[in-house]
């Protein structure tokens, strides 16, 4: 039975185990967004969101639990200066895993696992679609104004002729 094991082992030691995982959440924290096999993605999810919860705590024992995971410094600095700032709002849930189908040569499952709120491109479409809606409820009280104002002076005609 497998009651309380987590993670996959992902056909590697412990150790290698231990360096992808390691390497993968530095990259991902570095770069917000990577693209690896679905199996690492989902393995990589349940190794960088306790990571971040931690790291939320920003104090001198969770800098000191996450440099213990996270060998560089720049990518610490990063996670605590920029990514908790601005997942501080969430309980839960920082990363996305978007599948992408399989690879070429070996038919593997490919996915991005990316921060939440650092999807810029999902971001960029969220205010475009609310500035286009924004633009059109915009467009259609100026057009039922000028209707207005028409039907106004149609009005004024009609009574000045009588």
């Amino acid at each position: 039975m497998r009651h309380k094991v987590k993670g996959v082992k992902l056909n590697r030691t412990a150790s290698h185990r231990k360096a992808l995982m390691r390497n993968l959440a530095t990259s991902l924290i570095k770069h917000k967004r990577i693209k690896t096999t679905l199996a690492k993605a989902k393995a990589l999810k349940v190794y960088i969101e306790p990571i971040i919860t931690k790291a939320k705590e920003n104090d001198l024992s969770a800098k000191k639990y996450v440099m213990e995971l996270i060998k560089e410094k720049d990518v610490v600095k990063t996670l605590f200066n920029e990514v908790v700032e601005t997942v501080s709002e969430r309980k839960g849930g920082y990363t996305r895993v978007v599948k992408l189908g399989q690879r070429l040569g070996d038919a593997a499952e490919m996915a991005i696992i990316e921060l939440v709120d650092y999807n810029e491109a999902a971001n960029l479409k969220a205010a475009e679609s609310k500035e286009k809606k924004e633009a059109k409820a915009k467009e259609k009280k100026e057009k039922k104004t000028e209707e207005t104002e028409e039907a106004n002076i149609v009005e004024e005609k009609s009574s000045k002729k009588k």
